[in-house]
């Protein structure tokens, strides 16, 4: 895990492949932490869908599903442009009881609002706020930029009015 952590920081998507690779060749049990690391390394390089293959495969296995490697998955569907299997990801966290937080909500209104899905990106901040998951102002700077994009200026002035 270790090892793999070290690739994820220095963006090493191919070696964290090669070495995730090599662990189950030689029948190594891969956990929770060396799969997040992985689907992150992967997502951090723009590599959505290896990112996406080593999460299929982290849920066939018995390594329970978490908060983080749900996340990193959503962080690799922005990244990619991916906001549709994004929100897929976060109705499969909710469905299988994954805690929903506070990067997982922003990750996935990010995707919405790169996609040009605005509504669907305010969705999410109200899904957010009727979850009781704190937000922070980046939370805001994304809703406010989807609205932005899509010139819902009137949208922004209340997403302003549950900032006063």
């Amino acid at each position: 895990a270790a090892a793999i952590s070290a690739c994820e920081k220095q963006g090493q998507w191919q070696k964290t492949l090669q070495l995730v690779g090599a662990m189950i060749q030689k029948k190594v049990e891969l956990n929770t932490i060396t799969f997040s690391a992985a689907i992150s390394a992967c997502g951090k390089c723009g590599h959505w869908k290896e990112a996406l293959q080593l999460f299929g495969a982290m849920s066939q296995s018995t390594v329970e599903l978490d908060t983080i490697a749900c996340s990193a998955a959503i962080s690799a569907c922005e990244k990619g442009g991916e906001w549709a299997k994004a929100l897929q990801l976060l109705s499969a966290m909710s469905r299988r009881e994954v805690e929903l937080d506070t990067i997982t909500f922003n990750a996935t209104m990010s995707a919405c609002d790169k996609g040009g899905e605005w509504q669907k990106a305010l969705c999410q901040f109200q899904l957010m706020a009727l979850s009781e998951v704190e937000t922070y102002s980046l939370t805001f700077n994304v809703a406010i930029s989807a609205c932005e994009k899509s010139s819902q200026w009137g949208k922004t002035l209340e997403l302003f009015g549950v900032v006063a």
